[in-house]
């Protein structure tokens, strides 16, 4: 592992890879407040612990295995064991996660996680090699390694999530509230003014809005600020006016959550985003006989998602960077 103490983070996106973020990181130090993703999470640890809490209490992974959380799911991160955890990590979007499910699995319903912690050495493997691809412009490979990944997770972990519904008043109460933050996002009432005119008690939207999203309202604000400050970067917006778009003090104070929740401060998110893949080499396509090879060690014909050859790694088109995932 790197020098005690040393942290750094790249979090960015492939061109050819639509709908996932990516992330290489190592933290010491790092603590992630309670947050949620719109995609899905799957982190492979290459090194260390991370403890993050998820539903109810704490859980930890370590070399070999790896977090997953579904989308929209409050959780946290630090580290576990004093020299802190190293790991890469691919952002799914729900709509390509149900693509791959509907195509290779059984799986009826929204597709998630069933449990948050997977100790596979195999899909762990394939989520930094798909890192590895991207590094070297392998669009081929980094498109099918991470179908593969994802197909042999859910059939690892796989499951229908449930169904949201509305049911109770507290939930109803919740819901409203929400739709009141997102309207005012940049000037949100107080717990009080909103509750009052919920025709609740403070304590009682409170409560009904923790039951609800796993969070009291005011984290959720900063978590749904820190979400559209992400779009408006995306956009080319600059972090000074995202920052007061989005209610922020100033743009430190941006910088501040947004680092919390994203794991990089706004400003190398964004060089990221308006780069995308400009000093990328040129396309890499693996010859028909690392194709069959990568296939078969991989994918199961059948579908049921299983490697056929055991866990090897197949062999790089080019000269892993210092971030390659071993």
């Amino acid at each position: 592992m790197a020098a005690s103490g040393e942290e750094k983070a790249r979090h960015w996106r492939y061109e050819e890879l639509p709908g996932v973020d990516l992330l290489r990181a190592r933290y010491v130090r790092k603590e992630f407040v309670r947050h949620t993703h719109e995609h899905f999470v799957i982190a492979a640890i290459a090194e260390g612990v991370e403890v993050f809490h998820h539903g109810g209490g704490d859980v930890s992974a370590g070399p070999g295995a790896l977090a997953l959380v579904n989308p929209d799911t409050p959780h946290t991160g630090r580290a576990g064991v004093p020299e802190g955890w190293r790991y890469g990590a691919v952002y799914p979007a729900p709509e390509l996660v149900a693509e791959i499910a509907a195509e290779t699995t059984s799986i009826r319903g929204t597709p998630g996680f069933v449990a948050p912690v997977l100790d596979d050495p195999r899909a762990a493997a394939l989520v930094h090699q798909v890192l590895r691809a991207v590094d070297e412009g392998n669009a081929l490979a980094a498109d099918t390694l991470l179908r593969v990944a994802v197909t042999r997770l859910l059939h690892l972990n796989g499951g229908p999530l449930p169904r949201r519904e509305v049911r109770t008043a507290g939930t109803r109460i919740a819901a409203r509230a929400r739709a009141v933050l997102e309207e005012r996002l940049a000037e949100p009432p107080t717990l009080e003014r909103l509750a009052a005119d919920l025709g609740v008690s403070p304590f009682a939207l409170l409560r009904a809005f923790r039951n609800a999203y796993g969070m009291p309202p005011h984290s959720w604000l900063t978590d749904a600020r820190v979400r559209r400050a992400r779009r408006l970067l995306d956009a080319g917006a600059a972090p000074a006016a995202v920052a007061a778009a989005v209610g922020f003090t100033d743009q430190s104070h941006l910088s501040r959550h947004f680092s919390r929740i994203v794991g990089v401060p706004p400003g190398a998110y964004q060089r990221e985003r308006k780069n995308v893949q400009d000093d990328r080499p040129g396309l890499l396509l693996p010859s028909g006989t690392w194709q069959k090879t990568q296939l078969s060690q991989t994918y199961d014909p059948t579908g049921r998602g299983e490697p056929t050859t055991g866990n090897r790694t197949p062999p790089s088109s080019g000269t892993p960077s210092a971030w390659a995932s071993p």
